[in-house]
């Protein structure tokens, strides 16, 4: 995809999940997401932060965090997850059209993370979004050649993954396939698309 094209799914990607999240319950904003020890609020808050940081508070928040960088994300998102929800929707409105990206951050990345946040966000509200074709295949290329955090290539080393519902595959191994919207929570190591996905390595990935 051309860079124009990204950054126009990434504008009504965070459009559309403002929209949803203004839609939500109580409960809701308070269901535990797809990323461990994350409310679907954390995502929500999470997702507001990229682009609105700075270099000089990405400096500050590593600090706090002793160097780590998982630990820093943890500690931003729970922090800016205390945010009443209708400010939180306000400001994933407001990165809609934003040309920031934070700080080390790829445009790939933040297309990437919008995708695979806002099935982190829908899968376990039992809510169905829709994944754009292409941006959803220039995110799994990008996943599949990216390491830190996800090391994707190594972790699904031994299968081949295949989408039957694109032209995307990668790996070499036990197959797995079914939608690319299933296949990138798996590839950002998720694990609860696995049912909706077939193939001789579905069982080893289920017991993994």
């Amino acid at each position: 995809m051309r860079r124009e094209e990204m950054w126009a799914v990434l504008d009504a990607e965070r459009a559309s999940l403002a929209d949803l999240l203004a839609e939500l319950s109580a409960d809701e904003w308070a269901h535990p997401s797809l990323c461990v020890g994350w409310t679907v609020r954390d995502v929500a808050a999470h997702l507001t932060l990229a682009p609105r940081i700075t270099v000089g508070s990405a400096l500050v928040e590593i600090t706090r965090a002793r160097g780590s960088f998982n630990r820093m994300v943890h500690h931003t998102a729970k922090r800016q997850a205390r945010r009443p929800a209708s400010e939180l929707v306000g400001l994933m409105r407001a990165a809609a059209g934003s040309r920031h990206l934070a700080p080390g951050q790829k445009l790939e990345d933040a297309l990437m993370d919008v995708l695979v946040h806002g099935q982190d966000i829908t899968v376990p509200l039992g809510r169905a979004r829709a994944m754009p074709p292409d941006a959803a295949v220039t995110s799994a290329d990008h996943l599949w050649r990216m390491g830190f955090p996800f090391h994707t290539r190594r972790r699904l080393a031994g299968y081949r993954l295949v989408a039957t519902d694109v032209g995307w595959s990668a790996g070499e191994g036990a197959e797995v396939g079914g939608p690319i919207d299933a296949l990138l929570p798996l590839l950002a190591g998720r694990t609860a698309t696995l049912p909706r996905l077939s193939g001789a390595g579905v069982t080893a990935l289920t017991r993994t």
